[in-house]
C-alpha cells in the first residue's frame, strides 16, 4: 500500500471494508502481479472481484452457494446473450434473498476501478519484467516499420526508373494507428506502447474512485 494512502477512497477498497473482503485485497495484487497465480488481465480480475462480491452477498442472506452457482448468477446478471426473461428469474432469486440488484450491480466494479485501486492505493506495479517486454515489442515493431518503408521505397523506385510509374522525388510515411473499441482512444502503436495503455487503464471518474 502506498504511504499516506487510504484505500477507502477507492470503490474497490470501500466494498473490501464494507463486506468485510480486506483480504480479497491482496489476492487481487497477487493475480494482476502473477505472485502465485497466473498473471491475469484486468477486465478478468474485475470479473473476480464481483463473483467474490456477490458470493459474499449471498453468504451474507444466508445462503451457501453450491459450486457453480455464483458464476452462473454471475453470468445472467451481466452476459449479453442472456434473454430477457432468463435475467428476470435471476434478479427474481436475489430479491428473495433480500437482495436488490440494481442495487448489487451499482456494486460491480470495473477494470478501471480495480486498475485505480492496484496502482494509487495499493502501489503495485508490473515492474521491470513488464517494462522489458515492452520495449522489445516496441523494438520489433520499429524494426518491421522500417523494413517495409524500406521495401516500398525501393518497388516504388524500380517502378518509377523502368518508366511505369510516374513520381518524383517522394518520402515514403508509415503510421501505424491502434483504435481501441472500448473507449474510443487512438494512437500510434509506438505511442501506445510509451504511454502504457489505452484510455481505459489511465482514465478513471470520480465515481470509481
Amino acid at each position: 500500500m502506498t504511504e499516506n494512502s487510504d484505500p477507502t477512497r477507492s470503490k474497490v477498497g470501500r466494498l473490501l471494508k464494507s463486506h468485510e473482503m480486506t483480504a480479497v485485497g491482496q489476492e487481487l495484487e497477487d493475480r494482476w502481479l502473477g505472485d502465485g497465480y497466473e498473471s491475469q488481465s484486468l477486465r478478468s480480475l474485475a470479473d473476480w472481484f464481483n463473483k467474490r462480491l456477490l458470493a459474499a452477498k449471498l453468504e451474507d442472506a444466508g445462503q451457501n452457494p453450491i459450486d457453480g452457482e455464483v458464476e452462473n448468477l454471475y453470468r445472467l446478471l451481466t452476459a449479453d446473450d442472456v434473454t430477457a426473461g432468463m435475467r428476470v428469474d435471476a434478479e427474481a432469486a436475489l430479491e428473495q434473498q433480500g437482495i436488490d440488484p440494481e442495487d448489487l450491480r451499482s456494486e460491480f466494479v470495473s477494470h478501471q476501478a480495480v486498475y485505480t485501486y492496484l496502482t494509487e492505493f495499493r502501489g503495485a506495479s508490473k515492474g521491470r519484467s513488464s517494462e522489458n517486454r515492452v520495449g522489445s515489442v516496441r523494438t520489433t515493431i520499429q524494426r518491421l516499420q522500417s523494413r517495409l518503408v524500406a521495401v516500398v521505397e525501393n518497388n516504388l523506385a524500380q517502378l518509377r526508373d523502368s518508366g511505369k510509374l510516374v513520381l518524383g522525388e517522394f518520402n515514403v510515411l508509415l503510421d501505424v494507428q491502434v483504435l481501441c473499441e472500448d473507449c474510443g482512444a487512438s494512437y500510434p502503436v509506438t505511442d501506445l506502447l510509451e504511454r502504457g495503455g489505452c484510455d481505459c487503464e489511465s482514465t478513471t471518474t470520480e465515481a470509481e474512485e
